[in-house]
C-alpha cells in the first residue's frame, strides 16, 4: 500500500511574528485563506485517500494541526518528542508506518512550500511510487525542473534514464555559487532538491541501519514504547540523544542507490517573508499584499503581511517587509530578512517566551 507522510514540524522562525511555537508557519492563512499544511493535505488527496495520508510533526503541534485537517484520521497524527531534524522525523514515521503496513510503500512531503499545478504534482508522485515499488531497494528523490539559477537550493545530478522520468542519480550537490548554479541548469542535467522522497519502508529502515546505526538504534527503541504514556520522559529522553542531521546527509548522500524523478511543477519554499514575492502577484507599485487591508502612498517593492483586519498603511517608503500579528510587529529591510532569526534570538532572551 501507498502511503504519503507530510513533514511538518518546523517552527519557522524567519517567519516571525506569525509563526509561532503554538501557531507555526504551517498554520499561517495568508495564501488565499488556507494554510499551507492544507494545501500539501490537498494535493495529497488528489492521489490517496485522507487514511493513507500521516502528518509528522512535534508533539505540541497535534492539537492544532488536528483541528486544521478533522478529515484526518487523529492516529495518522505522528508527534516527535523534540525536534531532531528531518533524519530522525523521517526514521521515526517509517518505523510507525511499518508497524501497520511492513510491506509499504512510503512518500515524505513538505508542508512549506505552494506547488502548481496539482494534476501535474498527483502524476509525478504517481510515478515515484511506482519507481520505489520497481526498484524495491532504491530510495527516490523528486527534482524540481529548475526555471532559474538559484543559489539557495540544492541541486541533484541526474545520470541516465531507467524508465520514463526516472534517472539514476550521481550526487548531490550544496546549495552553489550564482556561476556554478548557471552552468547546472544550462546543462539540463541537474534538478532542484526538492526535499520530497519516496521509498519502500524496508529500503529506508535498512539504508537508516547500514549508515546511521546510532539513529537506528535509538529509534527501535523510541518506538517500541511509542504509545505507552507511562514511557514518554524516557522516551523523550531517549530521542533527544539522537544525532540531529538532515535525511540529505545522513542517508540520501550515502545511500546505496538513489534515483530521481523529474517533477516539472511551479515550486516555491516559503521559507521567508521576501519568498512571499514569487508567491502573490505584485501591485503596480511591486509591492507585495499578504493582507485583507492595505493601503499605500508612494510606496514601493514592499511586503506588507497580515492575517486579521488590521489595516496596514505605508508612505514614501521602498523595499521594507511590513508584518503585523496580534502583540507584535515587524518593520525591516528586504535585504535584512535573513537576521530575523537574530532578533528572534534576542527576543527570547530579554523577554522569555511571551513573544514565541
Amino acid at each position: 500500500m501507498h502511503h504519503a507522510v507530510i513533514m511538518a514540524g518546523g517552527s519557522g522562525t524567519r517567519l516571525w511574528p506569525l509563526s509561532r511555537r503554538s501557531h507555526p508557519k504551517q498554520l499561517l492563512r495568508i495564501f488565499e485563506g488556507k494554510s499551507l499544511l492544507r494545501r500539501s493535505f490537498e494535493r495529497l488527496r488528489a492521489l490517496l485517500p485522507a487514511e493513507q495520508i500521516y502528518i509528522i510533526t512535534g508533539r505540541d503541534y497535534i492539537e492544532p494541526m488536528a483541528a486544521e485537517l478533522p478529515e484526518l484520521p487523529r492516529e495518522n497524527l505522528m508527534g516527535e518528542p523534540c525536534p531532531r531534524d528531518t533524519a530522525n522525523a523521517v526514521g521515526l514515521a517509517a518505523h510507525l508506518l511499518a508497524l501497520r503496513d511492513p510491506d509499504g510503500t512510503m512518500g515524505i512531503f513538505t508542508a512549506d512550500h505552494i506547488i502548481n499545478p496539482i494534476d501535474t504534482f498527483a502524476a509525478t508522485v504517481q510515478c515515484g511510487f511506482e519507481a520505489a515499488d520497481r526498484h524495491a531497494n532504491a530510495l527516490i528523490t523528486f527534482g524540481i525542473t529548475p526555471r532559474s539559477p538559484h543559489t539557495g537550493y540544492g541541486y541533484v545530478h541526474r545520470g541516465p534514464q531507467v524508465n520514463p522520468g526516472v534517472y539514476e542519480v550521481l550526487e548531490f550537490k550544496e546549495k552553489p555559487d550564482l556561476e556554478t548554479a548557471r552552468r547546472y541548469v544550462e546543462s539540463g542535467d541537474y534538478f532542484w532538491n526538492s526535499g520530497m522522497f519516496a521509498w519502500r519502508l524496508a529500503a529506508i529502515i535498512g539504508q537508516i541501519g547500514k549508515h546511521q546505526p546510532q539513529i537506528d538504534a535509538g529509534l527501535r527503541e523510541v518506538v517500541a514504547g511509542f504509545d505507552d504514556p507511562t514511557q514518554a520522559d524516557a522516551i523523550l529522553a531517549r530521542f533527544s540523544t539522537l544525532p540531529k542531521i538532515s535525511i540529505d546527509f545522513a542517508i540520501m548522500e550515502k545511500a546505496d542507490r538513489v534515483l530521481t524523478v523529474e517533477m516539472p511543477c511551479e515550486w516555491l519554499d516559503v521559507g521567508s517573508w521576501p519568498s512571499l514575492a514569487e508567491v502573490f502577484k505584485p501591485d503596480e507599485a511591486g509591492n507585495t499584499r499578504a493582507a485583507p487591508n492595505v493601503m499605500t502612498l508612494d510606496a514601493r517593492g514592499n511586503i506588507l503581511v497580515s492575517e486579521s483586519d488590521h489595516l496596514i498603511a505605508v508612505i514614501g517608503v521602498s523595499d521594507l517587509i511590513v508584518i503585523h500579528s496580534d502583540d507584535a510587529t515587524l518593520i525591516c529591510r528586504k535585504q535584512d530578512a535573513q537576521r530575523i532569526k537574530d532578533l528572534v534570538q534576542r527576543a527570547r532572551e530579554t523577554t522569555g517566551e511571551r513573544f514565541m
